[in-house]
């Protein structure tokens, strides 16, 4: 493993940023504390930066020459609103939110690359250091896009990387193609005519249509789609009714879909409402149909990946670069990649036994209560990020 020895330098300096940052988790858009603490060491290294985009995101730019070329490089900044479990000493002090999915360790690799490229500039061209809100359910991705963050900030390519549980230190994995599904949320009321319940003849009861419905919606997935498309569709909500005596008069059916492609979408989304619509008409029901569409699948371009890939195993040997098997998890970097060619990859977070004491008895895992960042990523993920620009700005630009 070749690791910077600036880097390696800095790494404790840096690890209790990102464990002050651990311990004050914001949620998203909500991020002034940590766009502030991001901002005032970007300043301190002398980086110029812009604040602002999606609200609290931050922009850092890093030029060196005299070259046109620039490539951006992603953090997320914000946290979920859970409770933590652990109670070391860096634990959440904020009940209800915490840095669950490893955020504060993406923001932390990615100020030790900053770091390290403001006093050594060995590249001819710009890095943009993306620190990006809102990634937990707000679309902070797309909002920065909204506005103008590839006018003001154009580059080629740009590159973003997760923490991943259950991979060992030291391992990455990444692919080219659909890596993280689209996430999608649907709500379908269905609405009838209450009744008492000894004389049901008397109404239209919604809920054996709801029944029927959610039943019907898994021939969309078996019958509908190829089988070779993957897609899921799941009813995680039905609420209805009052009193045990009573048929309501209607029920509220809630879920997600998931896909790797926008057509897999498309048809999912066409045959439920057909299927609602239809089956409620069966019965002498009407339903009304809401499909929303958060983020769009992640989709990895092959040449960056492949940059990535070679990139990757100059770092940590090519052993260490694993192909990453899809999930159907979502991430808003993909509002980038349908912007700009890049690629998002993994980088381990070990099994957990990095955690100190104090930690909570589930298991280290993303958006689990007992999960803590290896700060031991952090000169891994920022010679990475650094080696990266440097290779980037170095080669021939990719047609």
């Amino acid at each position: 493993m070749k690791l910077i020895d600036t880097i390696l330098a800095d790494a404790a300096s840096i690890a209790a940023m990102r464990r002050d940052i651990h311990a004050h988790p914001e949620l998203c858009f909500q991020e002034e504390r940590t766009a502030d603490l991001i901002a005032k060491a970007l300043t301190e290294w002398g980086i110029p930066i812009h604040r602002g985009l999606g609200k609290t995101g931050v922009v850092a730019i890093l030029k060196n020459g005299t070259s046109d070329r620039a490539v951006g490089l992603r953090a997320d900044i914000d946290a979920l609103p859970m409770t933590e479990k652990n109670t070391f000493a860096h634990a959440s002090r904020i009940p209800g939110k915490m840095h669950a999915c490893g955020h504060d360790g993406h923001t932390a690799m990615l100020l030790a690359a900053a770091k390290h490229l403001s006093r050594h500039r060995p590249y001819d061209g710009t890095v943009y250091l993306i620190f990006q809100p809102a990634e937990e359910g707000g679309g902070g991705a797309r909002e920065m896009i909204k506005d103008g963050l590839f006018e003001k900030f154009p580059m080629e390519a740009v590159f973003g990387a997760h923490n991943w549980p259950g991979m060992a230190a030291g391992q990455f994995a990444l692919k080219s193609g659909p890596c993280f599904a689209s996430s999608n949320e649907f709500k379908i009321t269905v609405r009838g005519r209450g009744s008492h319940a000894a004389l049901p003849h008397n109404g239209i009861d919604p809920v054996p249509v709801a029944c029927q419905m959610v039943q019907a919606f898994q021939t969309i997935i078996t019958r509908n789609k190829r089988p070779i498309d993957a897609g899921v569709i799941s009813v995680t909500m039905i609420h209805t009714g009052e009193a045990t005596n009573v048929v309501p008069d209607s029920c509220e059916i809630q879920g997600t879909v998931r896909t790797f492609t926008l057509e897999v979408l498309d048809l999912i989304e066409s045959r439920m409402k057909a299927v609602a619509e239809h089956t409620c008409a069966a019965f002498g029901a009407t339903c009304d149909f809401e499909f929303h569409r958060n983020y769009p699948p992640t989709i990895n371009h092959s040449a960056e990946t492949e940059f990535a890939r070679r990139l990757l195993g100059e770092v940590v040997g090519p052993d260490n670069v694993l192909e990453f098997e899809p999930t159907m998890g979502a991430e808003d970097f993909s509002y980038f990649l349908l912007e700009r060619p890049g690629c998002y990859f993994l980088i381990g977070n070990g099994d957990g036994s990095h955690r100190e004491g104090g930690h909570g008895l589930g298991p280290c895992m993303l958006h689990n209560p007992s999960y803590d960042f290896n700060d031991e990523l952090i000169p891994l993920g920022a010679t990475v990020w650094v080696r990266l620009a440097e290779s980037w700005l170095a080669a021939p630009r990719l047609a």
